[in-house]
């Protein structure tokens, strides 16, 4: 049938618009696509959803949310908190940069932007309101910090668009170091402006011997990002082998030598892990079948045809790509957009001439924002929970964050060298 694209896409908006899952949406037109739009055998779609699942970095993913839950139980995150306290919190806003520092601590090791706003978020902002910082302030920096755990490797949406583009995920990783730090010392300058420009009252700075105290009983949580890094880029082990070693060593310092996870909560632990895996699994199936679809109706080929035909310069179509992944993130899950929206970018950056790695970390950065972004950033909810307060209320103060993250996103796009100087100085 001509043009029954049009149809499905029009049926896949429909889906997302109401209250169908994301992964039956993708699963339910990618089916009705192939079997009445192409019209292939429906076995195809089972042979669809075994490959999808047949892919060994969907391993790394799932050791990553599980160690995520690990640190979460136990008492990982409040150490890491310590040592952002200790390092800036005798500074004005000192709390609201520790903060900040703890969100890029914590993504450096779970990988999720999720997982960040509910284990620091949810003990950073009542801490941040009970030393008299402003409440609408707090709330915006505590909701908008946590994309660091997108930006700083390990990430889940880099592990699954490295999955897609065939990059090599070590140097995909790299790319996110240096954009994330500067997200970090972004957000901290506007913290430290605001609360010194307020007259905030500054935290005693910590004796040396309290700094080395909270140092020393820090010292196996912020062991963790070492062993991971550092066993991966001096080839001690794959990222694989990595997730592994990580899970291994966070369960292994926090049944043994903090002593705040007891055995029965491995149980607990390991089956939430299991469901938030399951969540994102299914999601995977759903998309590949979607997938498979655009690939037999030559989707992305058009796409790039039409966009290639009306821009022609490289720098334009990455402004357009940026608002349409911010509002995109707006509506749909990192996880999916990834695994829908790759695919179809991919042929236009061989025709622009664009890294693929470059581009990987601008797709992940924009729909990173979109976790924050009104109406439906899932972290706005969280931290609308955790102060009671309306998605209104929280979309007003995520703003000053949202526009200092978009201006260095747009650094980021007109200077890729930012975002490839570590994979080209490590390999090549």
């Amino acid at each position: 049938m001509e043009h029954s694209y049009l149809i499905i896409f029009a049926i896949l908006i429909g889906c997302l618009a109401s209250t169908v899952p994301v992964f039956l949406a993708l699963f339910f037109t990618g089916t009705i696509g192939l079997v009445y739009g192409v019209g292939i055998d429906p076995q195809i779609v089972i042979e669809v959803l075994y490959r999808s699942m047949d892919k060994f970095a969907l391993v790394v993913v799932m050791f990553f949310i599980l160690c995520g839950n690990i640190m979460t139980k136990g008492s990982i995150v409040k150490k890491l908190i310590n040592v952002a306290n200790v390092l800036v919190g005798f500074l004005p806003g000192g709390l609201a940069m520790a903060g900040v520092l703890a969100c890029g601590f914590f993504g450096a090791i779970s990988g999720s932007t999720v997982a960040t706003v509910v284990a620091i978020g949810g003990f950073m902002i009542p801490a941040l309101l009970e030393n008299n910082y402003d409440e609408q302030f707090s709330v915006g920096i505590m909701t908008t910090a946590p994309i660091l755990g997108v930006i700083i490797p390990p990430s889940i949406a880099m592990i699954l668009y490295a999955m897609v583009s065939n990059d090599q995920l070590e140097a995909l990783f790299l790319t996110g170091f240096i954009p994330g730090i500067m997200i970090m010392l972004a957000m901290s300058l506007y913290a430290y402006l605001v609360c010194k420009k307020a007259g905030m009252k500054r935290r005693e700075r910590p004796s040396l011997d309290k700094a080395a105290t909270v140092l020393k009983e820090s010292c196996w949580a912020l062991f963790l990002p070492i062993l991971i890094f550092g066993g991966i880029y001096s080839g001690l082990f794959t990222a694989n082998e990595a997730a592994v070693v990580a899970c291994f060593y966070a369960f292994f310092v926090e049944l043994f030598i903090h002593k705040d996870m007891k055995f029965g909560d491995i149980k607990i632990t390991v089956v939430s892990s299991a469901i938030t895996s399951a969540t994102l699994l299914i999601i995977v199936a759903g998309a590949s079948v979607f997938g498979e679809y655009l690939t037999f109706e030559q989707i992305p080929g058009k796409i790039a045809t039409i966009v290639v035909e009306n821009i022609s310069s490289p720098i334009v179509f990455l402004l357009s790509v940026n608002v349409l992944l911010l509002i995109i993130g707006m509506f749909m899950d990192i996880i999916s957009a990834t695994l829908i929206l790759t695919p179809i970018f991919l042929p236009l950056l061989e025709k622009f001439g664009i890294n693929t790695m470059h581009f990987g970390l601008l797709m992940t950065i924009n729909l990173g924002i979109g976790y924050c972004t009104p109406p439906l950033g899932v972290s706005l909810y969280i931290s609308g929970a955790i102060v009671n307060k309306n998605l209104l209320y929280v979309s007003r103060a995520v703003m000053p964050f949202i526009l200092i993250q978009i201006a260095i996103l747009l650094l980021l796009t007109f200077c890729p060298d930012i975002v490839l100087f570590l994979p080209r100085l490590i390999y090549g």
